[in-house]
């Protein structure tokens, strides 16, 4: 073993561990692994950044942005029409909601499908009288298996496709992963439909519905400031402090029956105002003796006050990478710089109460927030939120579904056809998207997930690196001296198992960069053709169903569904077994070796 490999060897294992470990975010975990590649020489410093322009990382991003252009078109909402009529069994539900999921997440990324599937599947759970829980790990899955279905379904796929065009010249075309995807979506989507939720522990099947998420009704209370009290004359603001450090917020101010509600109202206490309080009982006697107040109208439900035609109340969740996850209230400036108030924090199915400013927050959490309906929008999407109501249809894009449509399957055509490569004509399709104003260039760069778009761009020079000192060959050897004598069908199958499981504790395109160049290396040395194995790591990538850090779906529905982290391998595993004893047959068949 040369000094290199084993340099090599130490960042890859490195990388891994940290990966696992989970301590920082997998793009800062890529950027570490390229700087000691550039401090030890395996990367040239002239080649540090070029895997930002890679044809992998414009594809990903394209395709993000062309997934929200058609979901503002419309283009989802009219799929989800047909889905009230599936509600009657479980198993049609679940299978109607997972086969749309499956087929949108073909041609659209597949955490931008479940963002748009998610609160449509649980107003249609709480219309039939179902949970989160029983439904949106399914609906999880299926959208993970239809990510399968074409090269641009997912990002493994797309660095796949790449890397056989480095080794073999060509890469892989829009649809030469539906023989094999499509009989192994087929097959997940019935197991999970007929035979998976009933795996789902029976306490998360049985929960109360997401309207009982938040409910507090019991933690209101209307309280009038007195003519003497010490807080008249005193800033709102100055007040919400006192009442933070007895665990109170004060949600609104009632004057003169004129409610005041807009978290950035900055104006002053006056005798008579009727402050609206959210906290624990315990707690109600010291916030109202503290402030001088007294209870009006003890045990009125006051939750509607807190509404307003322009003040609403909507549940968000964290979703992984975002600039919310890992911060508190306090450092995201909730209330003073992006206008909105935090009620509640749910994690995993379990509201908490107390200090919420300093409570941090972890992905798949669910937040309660109180702020302007207009704004709301916006601020969920620049704080990385997805807000857990159906959306309205956009009736200002539906004008242009059509070109829309007419566009995508343009670029679609003209990448399966070879016309242009997947890269250009994905590129031209969000371009088109953007000057026929389907989609605006802010919510396009905020639609791009920036995270894997540089954990794509570190990784790649880290990966020809490996390539070029020999390591991916070493450690194809090693595999192949675990399989031993057996057939090459083995060493596939060990290629397979060994991507799912890393794809299961690492993010699925890291799981790519890292076997891509390793199945290469073992196809060589058996001296096969290196189709089957590379499809075998887009597959194995792919299916990450055990764990819930290891897709961006299963941490976002964790807080929704009220799943524990050992929920998701009581269906995830049966499943992966399925996946694999249907994977094998068919790449030999359609890949053979």
């Amino acid at each position: 073993m040369t000094t290199p490999q084993i340099i090599s060897l130490a960042i890859l294992g490195g990388a891994l561990v940290l990966f696992v470990w989970g301590r920082w975010r997998h793009d800062v975990v890529a950027l570490i692994a390229l700087a000691a590649g550039l401090i030890s020489g395996l990367v040239p410093g002239g080649e540090a950044f070029a895997g930002f322009g890679h044809p992998a990382v414009i594809t990903v991003a394209a395709v993000l942005v062309i997934s929200r252009a058609l979901a503002n078109a419309g283009a989802v909402d009219l799929l989800l029409r047909y889905i009230a009529p599936l509600t009657g069994r479980p198993s049609i539900h679940i299978g109607g909601l997972g086969g749309i999921s499956a087929v949108l997440s073909g041609f659209i990324n597949n955490v931008g499908t479940l963002a748009l599937m998610m609160p449509v599947a649980i107003k249609s759970a709480a219309g039939a009288g179902r949970t989160p829980g029983s439904i949106l790990m399914p609906i999880s899955f299926a959208a993970i298996l239809g990510g399968l279905l074409t090269l641009i379904g997912t990002p493994p796929n797309i660095i796949v496709a790449t890397f056989r065009a480095d080794a073999l010249g060509e890469p892989f075309h829009m649809f030469d992963f539906t023989p094999v995807g499509a009989p192994i979506a087929l097959a997940g989507l019935l197991f999970v439909a007929f035979v998976g939720w009933r795996l789902i522990p029976k306490e998360r099947r049985e929960r109360s519905a997401p309207d009982e998420l938040f409910d507090i009704k019991g933690y209101l209370t209307e309280a009038r400031v007195q003519d003497d009290s010490d807080i008249v004359g005193k800033l709102l603001r100055e007040v919400e402090d006192v009442a933070a450090e007895h665990d109170a917020t004060i949600l609104g101010v009632v004057r003169d029956e004129r409610r005041i509600l807009r978290p950035t109202w900055r104006g002053a206490l006056e005798a008579g105002d009727i402050l609206i309080l959210e906290a624990a009982p315990e707690s109600i006697d010291k916030v109202v003796t503290t402030l001088g107040l007294t209870l009006a109208d003890e045990g009125k439900d006051v939750t509607e006050t807190l509404r307003s035609d322009e003040v609403g109340l909507v549940e968000a969740v964290v979703t992984a990478g975002s600039v919310a996850e890992g911060r508190n209230a306090r450092g995201l400036r909730l209330r003073t710089y992006h206008g909105v108030k935090l009620l509640g924090v749910s994690r995993q199915g379990r509201p908490t109460r107390g200090r919420l400013r300093s409570f941090t927050f972890r992905a798949g959490d669910v937040l309660l927030l109180q702020g302007d309906t207009e704004q709301m929008p916006g601020t969920l999407a620049d704080l990385g939120l997805l807000p857990l109501a159906e959306r309205d249809l956009q009736i200002g894009k539906r004008r242009k579904l059509w070109i829309a449509l007419a566009v995508f399957i343009a670029a679609i055509i003209c990448a399966a056809l070879g016309i242009v490569g997947a890269p250009v004509a994905l590129t031209l399709a969000a371009l088109a998207m953007l000057l026929f104003d389907v989609i605006s260039p802010r919510e396009a760069y905020r639609n791009i997930d920036w995270s894997v778009i540089v954990l794509m761009g570190a990784l790649m020079p880290v990966g020809a690196a490996l390539e070029a000192t020999g390591t991916t060959v070493l450690i194809a050897d090693a595999i192949l001296f675990i399989a031993g004598n057996a057939a090459p069908v083995v060493a596939l199958g060990l290629i397979l198992v060994v991507t799912m499981t890393l794809s299961d504790v690492i993010n699925n395109a890291a799981t790519a960069v890292v076997m891509a160049p390793i199945s290469l290396g073992v196809a060589s040395s058996l001296g096969v053709n290196p189709d089957g194995f590379l499809m075998a790591v887009a597959v194995g990538a792919s299916c990450a169903f055990l764990t819930p850090i290891g897709h961006q779906n299963n941490a976002l529905i964790m807080g929704p569904g009220g799943y524990r982290f050992g929920d998701y391998w009581r269906m995830g595993l049966p499943l992966e077994l399925i996946i694999v004893a249907v994977a094998l047959p068919m790449i030999l068949l359609v890949w053979p070796l």
